[in-house]
Order: structure tokens, then sequence, then C-alpha cells
């Protein structure tokens, strides 16, 4: 029996653990992958604070070095559900069953892909699902955007600041963004809208160089040179395996003290209702995750 089981190490998750081993909880990070953290993919991190300029890699072993230190305990497993007890929590993961009273969940969420051909071989070499993350890297260069709802358009409008043109290109003929978001971008001059297009491959050597667009309406195929692809078709959080209350698209409902509808799960990061997924709005939510978890275990113990 743990005090405290993370599900998933990357930023909130470990920094979950680091505040809790700080408050004396007994707590075990689970993480089925070696290179745990979906920041870890990126080229360069330019908006943590602290590190004017640092690879994803680099940040996200600082994070697990810091842990280490502090006396994080990770185990390497998947997990396939957990199941609430009352006062305590089974996590049924790949290698057998643990027991803790009370458990985070912070196990992130993944952007959504084309699934089009050059779009991973090129990730991080002119892909991106990221403009906060990846923008400044294509000052005045050409870029389109790929999506028509609110980080789409949103993300959009940053990179307008910063690249020469922006291309928006949506399958539809309309947006779903907010019609405050639609009428800055309609009026920023350097903005415009391919309607009714797909992008159906993203060509380039070491670079992108082009992609290639499908009209839906007419199946006519082009090509468009370009400098950066920016990716957003949706973002599909990690949470299958935790029955809690979630949105429609399955991200975690938490309060602002990072708890679920079951008492004694929390959750912290990309993985729950956010308004922004950042590396520094997961290690926000860790902490507080943390802290709630603390008290929620001491009560736990208490009562007991």
């Amino acid at each position: 029996m743990h005090d405290l089981i993370i599900i998933g190490g990357g930023p909130a998750g470990l920094t979950a653990a680091i505040y809790a081993v700080r408050y004396g909880l007994d707590t075990l990070v689970l993480e089925k992958n070696v290179v745990p953290g979906q920041i870890s993919t990126a080229d360069k991190v330019e908006n943590y604070p602290g590190f004017s300029s640092i690879s994803g890699m680099e940040l996200m072993q600082k994070f697990s070095d810091h842990a280490e230190k502090t006396g994080v305990k990770v185990q390497v497993t998947g997990v396939k559900t957990v199941r609430d007890a009352g006062d305590r929590k089974i996590v049924v993961t790949d290698d057998g069953e643990l027991e803790a009273l009370a458990v985070i969940i912070a196990t992130g969420a993944n952007p959504r892909h084309l699934g089009v051909p050059g779009e991973e071989r090129l990730l991080t070499k002119g892909v991106s699902y990221c403009a906060t993350c990846d923008g400044p890297f294509y000052s005045g260069l050409e870029v389109i955007v790929v999506g028509g709802g609110e980080s789409a358009v949103t993300d959009a409008l940053i990179l307008s600041g910063i690249a020469s043109k922006v291309h928006v290109v949506h399958r539809r003929d309309e947006l779903r963004a907010c019609s405050l978001l639609q009428k800055r971008a309609f009026s920023t001059k350097n903005v415009s809208f391919i309607w009714d297009t797909e992008v159906q491959e993203i060509k380039g050597e070491e670079l992108v160089e082009k992609v290639v667009l499908k009209n839906t309406k007419t199946s006519e195929m082009t090509e468009m040179d370009i400098d950066g692809v920016f990716i957003y078709v949706g973002i599909d959080p990690n949470t299958a395996m935790v029955d809690v209350d979630k949105t429609d698209v399955g991200f975690i409902v938490t309060n602002d003290r990072m708890e679920s509808s079951v008492s004694g799960i929390f959750a912290a990061g990309d993985c729950r209702r956010t308004s922004m997924w950042q590396v520094v709005t997961a290690v926000s939510d860790g902490a507080v995750a943390a802290i709630s978890a603390h008290e929620y275990i001491t009560s736990v113990k208490f009562d007991n």
C-alpha cells in the first residue's frame, strides 16, 4: 500500500511527485515510456522560465534528475485501469495490481495527427503542433495552420506577429472558432484562408518545403511552397483508464484543487480540462495536486 500513486512521468507527474515526497508521502510514479513527457519531442523550448532556450529532451531530463535526487520512485509500466475502492484506490498495471490511498492522473494528451505522408518524418523540421513553442523559429517565413477551431485560429494570430504570411487551411468553408477570434483573424492583413481544403502530403528533404493540397469539393490537387506546417485538428487526452467526470472529448473535469469527481482521485496537466496546454501550467497543476492529495491522505489516515 502506497500513500500516493502518480500515473504519468511528464512535467505534471514529476512535479507532483517532488512535492509529495517533500511532504513525506510514500509516492510511486508509474510511466509507460522510457522517455516520458510530450515536451521531450520539442526541438527547442523558449518559453519555460529560467531557460532562454533548451531542448525538450534536456528539459525533461532536468525534471527527471531533480525527481531522482528528491527520492522519487519511478516504475516503468503501463496502466490499464484505476478502480475506486473507497479509502483506497486500486491501480491495475501491465505488471499487476497496486494500491494507494490516493491517485493523481497526470497522463497528458497527444495532439491529433493528420496521418499524411511526411508528417512524422518532418516533425520538428517544419511540422509543429504548438505555435507558442515553435513560432519564434519562423520569423519572416511563410507558414500554414491546419484547422478551423479555437486553437487553430488563436495560434494563427500568434504566428501572424512572427511569420511574414499565415495561411489557414480548413476542410470546411467556415471556421468553428468563436466570433471574436474570427473577427480578429479576418482583419489581420497577413492571415489568409484556404477553404474546403485538406493537406494530403508534406514534402521536404531536411526541412518542410511544400505541401500537397486537395480541394474537398473539386478534388483538385495543388502544391504550395511553405516553410512550416502547424497542425490543430484536435487533441486526445490519455484518460481512458479512469472513470471520473470528463468533458465530451475525454478531459478530466477538476476544481481548482485538482480534485476530480471521485474523492481521492486528482488530475494534473494536459489530461484535465484546462485553457492552456503548456509545461508551465502542467507544473503548476502538479504542485497543487500534490498538496491537495497530501491533505486528503492525512485526513484518511486520521479517520482510520
